[in-house]
């Protein structure tokens, strides 16, 4: 048995989210599917993380085990092939005997794009959130450091979570702007489900000027899920990397 480590892109408009649903198509099922044409083998791929409906990936970790004999490189051309027309792609193949996409995991990161302009978007349609109010993203960066450490996030975590505890550790969280966009970028070990966008939309709310630092610190004291601001849309967000020991995947620096 061979297990291939992988590095997914994709663009999460026409699936229910990474994991494989029975209601809807997901990213998971697409490349098992792929993989089974080129193998015929049934196999589990498993990631990093899950990203919901409509999350994008620029670098998830991935990992499958198959009895076929197959070089990397082969493997990865031969799936893409087969994803084509689907928006997602393998960027990277690799033997990685023991490896595990999750277990080995321990570090996660994401961006939040945010295009802060009047005028619809175009070509962005669906990969931003269009906030036409200007925002003031120094007091957006300063707010968001109070929740940088551990913390219940229980305000901001998803009715629907499955995490046994909103207890997590934020290592980072900073907000710049890119000419007339504002990026938002977290890291933590993990994240609660919705946890990155949640906090997005209150920083929005923040960068509005109809929230202060002391509401945020106020929203994340109350943990209470009633007590959110906005929970940004998912168009905006992206999975852009992951840390393991000795390796890391996607974007190392922003």
């Amino acid at each position: 048995m061979n297990r291939f480590r992988f590095t997914v892109e994709y663009d999460g408009r026409p699936y229910m989210g990474w994991q494989r649903q029975p209601h809807g198509p997901s990213v998971q099922a697409a490349i098992e599917t792929a993989i089974k044409d080129v193998t015929g083998e049934t196999v589990d791929v498993l990631a990093s993380g899950r990203t919901d409906a409509g999350v994008h990936a620029r670098a998830m970790p991935a990992h499958a085990d198959i009895e076929k004999t197959i070089r990397p490189f082969q493997l990865m051309e031969a799936i893409n092939a087969r994803l084509k027309p689907q928006p997602v792609a393998i960027l990277e193949c690799a033997l990685a005997p023991g490896w595990h996409a999750r277990f080995d995991c321990t570090g996660r990161r994401y961006r939040y794009r945010i295009v802060n302009r009047r005028a619809p978007l175009t070509l962005d349609a669906g990969l931003a959130w269009r906030v036409p109010t200007p925002l003031d993203e120094a007091a957006m960066h300063a707010a968001a450091q109070s929740l940088v450490g551990q913390h219940d996030f229980t305000t901001f975590r998803s009715a629907k979570c499955q995490a046994k505890s909103p207890i997590r550790s934020l290592e980072r969280l900073e907000v710049t702007r890119v000419g007339d966009e504002v990026h938002i970028y977290a890291a933590a070990r993990s994240f609660l489900h919705h946890q990155v966008r949640s906090m997005a939309g209150c920083l929005k709310l923040v960068g509005e000027g109809k929230w202060t630092a002391d509401n945020l610190v106020a929203a994340l004291a109350a943990r209470d899920r009633d007590a959110l601001g906005v929970n940004a849309p998912p168009d905006g967000l992206c999975f852009i990397g992951a840390t393991y020991p000795k390796l890391s995947v996607g974007f190392t620096t922003y």
